[in-house]
């Protein structure tokens, strides 16, 4: 990036409490990972590694009143909501003291407190939570309701229809599809014809495509379709180009990418172009690296917290009854 670029950061001090959000969830996912790898982490994980600007930069502009249906790669939309991250990693830790008292595991985290009606393991899940949390905030509050979902659930057929249902009755649904080109191991282009946002624009729903990697720009492309959405307009789409730096699951080493993709991709970490971007207008490189030490300690307490932490009271099986 070039020191003579223009200024894009309407406010420094609100991105550098995203730069922070987006460190603590790259660092949340890579602590995951390595408590899964010792075999702390109990079921199977989904990591939001190199997604972290989607997350951050939707979430900075909502409002208590809305409401948030997030996919089985969850955790980074959890943390970008204020999900507390120690309760967090004592879900993924399945102890008494998570989340969801430990019994909900990676996929499936709720928290109706901090907005998160569900994680969804079913593909597009979230898009049908949504679509009826929209219409009742349509009757109620006046929120509005946010769907994070996959490309891979553009090729579902219940998408269309929440999207038919959705413009009709004008609700107040902000539709976020995460392209980050792969369908858990397929190409993205082997099997959706197209482009995206063509789809939801047939039916007459403003859509537009945007850099998942740049958090300014998912903030500038956000707050469009949140403001449509919230003024009684009916739904809107944004599509973000995005890439998951991490394979599907823990089960899969990513040997299915094409040599250098990764690579070409990590150029392009959201994290890094961000501080860049922070240094360009006047941020102290010394403030940045004092946050990312703040993190990094905070993780480390987590860890510790979080292993030393109860697991759930097994009940007798006389407690339960047929």
């Amino acid at each position: 990036m070039s020191r003579t670029s223009a200024r894009v950061l309407d406010d420094l001090e609100l991105y550098t409490r995203i730069f922070r959000q987006m460190l603590l969830i790259r660092g949340f996912e890579d602590l995951v990972q390595s408590l899964f790898l010792k075999g702390e982490v109990y079921g199977t994980t989904h990591l939001y590694s190199g997604q972290e600007a989607v997350a951050t930069g939707v979430a900075s502009l909502l409002e208590e009143r809305d409401r948030v249906a997030a996919t089985y790669r969850g955790h980074g939309h959890a943390l970008a909501l204020g999900v507390d991250p120690q309760a967090l990693l004592d879900e993924m830790l399945a102890r008494a003291t998570g989340v969801n008292g430990g019994r909900a595991g990676s996929m499936n985290v709720t928290s109706p407190a901090d907005r998160l009606i569900g994680s969804f393991g079913i593909v597009g899940g979230s898009i049908a939570a949504a679509t009826g949390a929209a219409l009742a905030l349509s009757r109620t509050t006046g929120g509005v309701a946010v769907a994070y979902f996959g490309d891979g659930a553009m090729n579902q057929g219940y998408v269309f229809e929440c999207l038919n249902f959705a413009q009709v009755l004008k609700l107040p649904l902000v539709l976020v599809c995460e392209n980050n080109r792969y369908g858990e191991y397929t190409p993205f282009e082997a099997v959706t014809a197209g482009e995206i946002r063509a789809r939801p624009e047939a039916m007459g729903v403003p859509a537009e495509t945007v850099d998942g990697m740049s958090v300014w720009r998912v903030r500038e492309a956000a707050a469009r379709a949140i403001a449509h959405a919230r003024g009684g307009n009916g739904p809107a789409f944004l599509e973000a180009l995005t890439y998951r730096f991490v394979g599907h699951s823990r089960s899969d080493p990513g040997a299915y990418r094409p040599e250098g993709e990764l690579d070409e991709w990590r150029a392009r970490d959201p994290i890094v172009l961000l501080r860049m971007q922070l240094e360009e207008e006047g941020a102290a490189a010394s403030e940045l690296d004092a946050i990312e030490q703040e993190v990094a300690d905070e993780l480390e307490r987590m860890r510790e917290r979080g292993l030393a932490a109860p697991f759930p009271e097994v009940l007798p099986a006389s407690e339960f009854k047929d």
